[in-house]
């Protein structure tokens, strides 16, 4: 006789209404114990540990050109005319990171001023020194290289020299700019005199003078197909986001600058590695028979516009390059144990003359350029190449 379903006994109905209800149940438990466990992987991942300033805007129409942000200094350059004593600076930073005082904070900017930034996980803190210049700002005309400030890369494991100047009042006024923060990636540099720029001792006048060198980068630089670095210094900012895919374009060259330069001075001391080679597909370098490396030291004047505000590797010296004005190079630069001087005059490019009004305005930046290896920014030179230079100066019209 066929089951027919109204017939159910009761204890059997209520039985299934019972597994139904267990069967909720555990659905509702295992969805809890998902939207647990997705909150508990949230919490433990970890915070953000970099607290860097990203960008720097000021409200109104006062800055005359993009800031300039190194690693631990801000360079605002506003319009003649604008009243410093009264900037609200506001920051884009690292992701979670904190400043204090806060963007929006009216400052008076007559002398730098001092922001720390915090990152996320408040385990780090930077300060930035913020200054502010007008557009005819004088900056120093004399540079000796007595003053370095120790950086520490890759949480503390090595430590580079980056040098500054000072000014009239005892504040920085110009950090230069190297490639060592890159070369901390290859692992083979841990004190100060093992990077590529570092400050040396045997100056000409008896005290500091910078010494650059051209150095392995080992198996890192191998697999990266850049097996040297060339120890660089330079006015500019050095973009370590592109030193591995656009090396040429990491280097910015140039500050502001409102006179107009003469005379390029100095003195260097240089000596070449024993092997030149060139970079082959592999990342290996490979000798070039009878060629011998050189250095480079030079200065660039040249004119700014809205979205060219610097030079690089690819364009600093280049022929066809409308923004340069005129340039200074050593014509006679050979290798030397003694500190040889040198006085070059700037040469102005056919047609190119300095604008008094785009002066004023300043419209003009000026780059000093100095390099272990003249080939090193195609990653073509000889290990050990060495460069020292010293009591560096431009003169100027009156």
């Amino acid at each position: 006789m066929a089951f027919n379903p109204a017939e159910e006994p009761q204890y059997v109905t209520k039985f299934k209404q019972n597994i139904m209800i267990i069967r909720k149940i555990v659905q509702a438990l295992t969805v809890c114990a998902l939207f647990a466990a997705m909150s508990s992987c949230i919490k433990d991942e970890p915070l953000n540990s970099e607290c860097d300033i990203l960008e720097v805007t000021v409200p109104g129409d006062v800055l005359n050109r993009e800031p300039v942000i190194s690693n631990n200094k801000v360079t605002l350059v506003v319009k003649n005319g604008v009243d410093v004593r009264s900037l609200a600076p506001e920051f884009k930073l690292s992701e979670g990171a904190t400043i204090d005082p806060p963007g929006g904070t009216v400052r008076n900017f007559t002398n730098p001023q001092s922001y720390t930034t915090t990152s996320q996980d408040g385990e780090w803190h930077k300060t930035y020194i913020i200054e502010v210049q007008h557009n005819n700002s004088a900056i120093s005309l004399e540079y000796d290289f007595e003053n370095v400030r120790h950086i520490k890369a890759l949480g503390g494991m090595c430590t580079y020299d980056e040098f500054y100047e000072l000014g009239v009042t005892g504040q920085d006024a110009l950090v230069w700019a190297s490639a060592n923060s890159a070369f901390a990636l290859t692992l083979q540099g841990s004190t100060p005199n093992t990077f590529p720029t570092y400050q040396g001792d045997d100056g000409v006048e008896g005290g500091k003078c910078v010494v650059l060198v051209t150095r392995s980068t080992g198996s890192f630089g191998q697999r990266v197909k850049k097996p040297l670095a060339a120890g660089n210094l330079f006015f500019g900012t050095f973009d370590g986001t592109n030193a591995l895919t656009n090396p040429l374009g990491a280097t910015h060259f140039g500050i502001p600058f409102g006179q107009v330069p003469v005379q390029f001075n100095g003195y260097y001391k240089y000596k070449s590695g024993d092997t030149y080679g060139e970079a082959n597909s592999d990342g290996v370098l490979v000798p070039v028979e009878g060629k011998r490396d050189m250095f480079n030291l030079y200065a660039v004047l040249y004119e700014t516009s809205a979205g060219h505000e610097w030079l690089d590797g690819s364009n600093v010296l280049s022929q066809d390059n409308p923004m340069i004005i005129c340039t200074a190079e050593i014509p006679d630069r050979q290798e030397c144990s003694q500190w040889r001087p040198f006085s070059v005059p700037f040469k102005y490019r056919a047609g190119k003359s300095i604008d008094p009004v785009k002066l004023h305005e300043g419209k003009y930046n000026i780059a000093i350029v100095m390099s272990s290896s003249q080939d090193g920014d195609y990653f073509c030179g000889a290990i050990g190449s060495t460069l020292q230079v010293d009591e560096l100066s431009i003169t100027c019209e009156e």
